[in-house]
């Protein structure tokens, strides 16, 4: 019997190493966001030193959550879906253990890296070159893994969150590959071979699609298995799901040049980016529709699976920060909220109200069925999770939409005479309150990070793995 149903058992060791990271890196990732926080609250909190600086600690916060933490929480996923939709075990073991342990040197090595300062300079491209090569070549294997399961597929249909998995795979290689050509100096410097406004074009053509792709596209595979899985009902409307993608990945490439208005980048770029952001709503807004019609006939579940809250707030965070980008690439709005606060409160809009919550729900889905449990150790903590979620991310990004507007509001005031109305230290006085919210506002994020640590130490901790695939193989066989 057992040689029968080994070669469709799937490989679920490497989605709960995956798994389990995401809330580590969590952890770690907005710990150092609530501390980063507190230092424009109290800059004593720099203590004096380089290492230790709000300057070399935020890219060390950015890499975490994005890559650390929504990084772990995608190849957990999309190891999970591309098995389970295909019916079929991973093309290779050992090629998807390398990813595992590839990804988490890497990002040891960002935190052994960034710190001590060497650093590209670029957006979300901080890492050097010898660090950039290996995430080259795990991203690579990744993508070996994931399109071979998905050629050895036992069913005839490839499910459309596979597609938008393997979008996000492909995009990211190539941004990555293109925006980090350089020249070594070192073994810790590198110079790019792009210059001047064609090298910030290069820059944010990544760093908006990293957004794009690896912040939104990886995470619309996630929804489009884990919502309807949650909510027990098949996907609103499989036509608009495939309109969605394509309308979504032909977009969004052209919009990183509204990350340059009023530079030196070329105006018909800028207003190219500009146009193809305010047309990117409807693809977006196509998505969460999709995403929210899902839960027809099933919205009183909300009342008492807490997982499901998660994700569905998570949409509306969706289609909110959604909305407020492309209004943000307008000219005219942009020349106000431009280098303000704002832009920190949209991000994390996105950040943790649609990546993290969609994240956080889909681990909380898959960790009992990785590990062989009927539910998490404890409801009522998954249901204090999302409360913490929620205002800490509803602090958040208020303080930083009232601190962004009342800093581009101070920063172009100006006088009878032409002179500037207020200094640049009057404008980081008014800040100060809003500073004080939003550390507030992580804290009550990272707490509830915390909880769910300790819920998830609790279930795994009486889990049985091996019933688990046990029971996945009859599963499978049953299915044939």
């Amino acid at each position: 019997m057992s040689t029968a149903i080994s070669p469709t058992a799937y490989n679920y060791k490497v989605v709960r190493q995956f798994a389990i990271m995401t809330v580590v890196w969590g952890i770690l990732g907005m710990g150092l966001g609530v501390f980063i926080a507190s230092q424009l609250v109290w800059p004593e909190l720099n203590f004096g030193l380089p290492w230790t600086s709000f300057g070399r600690l935020r890219p060390l916060h950015t890499n975490l959550v994005i890559f650390a933490f929504g990084g772990c929480a995608l190849f957990a996923t999309s190891y999970y879906v591309v098995q389970r939709t295909c019916q079929t075990r991973l093309i290779s073991d050992s090629l998807a253990a390398f990813t595992f342990w590839g990804w988490q040197a890497v990002i040891v090595g960002a935190i052994v890296t960034l710190p001590l300062g060497y650093t590209t300079t670029k957006e979300y491209a901080e890492l050097e070159w010898p660090l950039a090569i290996l995430l080259a070549i795990v991203w690579v294997t990744y993508g070996l893994v994931f399109f071979g399961t998905i050629t050895k597929r036992k069913t005839k249909h490839i499910y459309v969150g596979n597609w938008f998995y393997g979008a996000f795979i492909v995009v990211t290689a190539m941004l990555h590959i293109v925006n980090h050509a350089s020249l070594p100096v070192s073994f810790f410097k590198s110079y790019s071979a792009y210059a001047g406004a064609t090298d910030a074009m290069i820059q944010w053509w990544y760093g908006h699609n990293a957004v794009g792709f690896f912040l939104t596209t990886g995470f619309l595979g996630m929804m489009y298995y884990f919502v309807p899985k949650q909510a027990e009902r098949p996907i609103y409307s499989y036509r608009l799901s495939i309109v969605h993608f394509w309308a979504l990945i032909t977009l969004y490439i052209w919009a990183g040049p509204h990350h340059l208005h009023y530079t030196a980048l070329p105006d018909w770029a800028q207003s190219l980016g500009m146009a193809m952001s305010i047309i990117l709503l409807a693809p977006s807004w196509g998505g969460m529709i999709n995403g929210m019609m899902t839960l027809s006939g099933a919205w009183h579940k909300l009342r008492t699976d807490p997982i499901l809250r998660f994700l569905v707030v998570s949409l509306a965070f969706y289609g909110m920060s959604t909305f407020e980008g492309p209004m943000m690439a307008i000219k005219t709005v942009n020349s106000l909220s431009h280098y303000t606060d704002w832009t920190i409160g949209h991000v994390h809009a996105g950040a943790l109200g649609w990546v993290a919550m969609i994240s956080i729900g889909a681990i909380y889905h898959m960790i009992p069925k990785l590990f062989g449990r009927a539910q998490m150790h404890s409801i009522g903590l998954i249901n204090a999770h999302f409360w913490l979620a929620t205002i800490g991310t509803v602090l958040y990004i208020a303080s930083m939409w009232v601190n962004g507007i009342t800093q581009g509001l101070m920063w172009r005031a100006i006088n009878d005479d032409g002179t500037l109305t207020y200094s640049f230290v009057e404008a980081l006085q008014a800040s100060h309150p809003g500073f004080i919210v939003r550390a507030l506002g992580g804290a009550f994020f990272a707490t509830g990070m915390l909880l769910m640590a300790y819920n998830v130490w609790r279930t795994v901790r009486a889990s049985n793995p091996a019933e688990a695939e046990a029971a996945e193989q009859i599963a499978v066989v049953g299915a044939h």
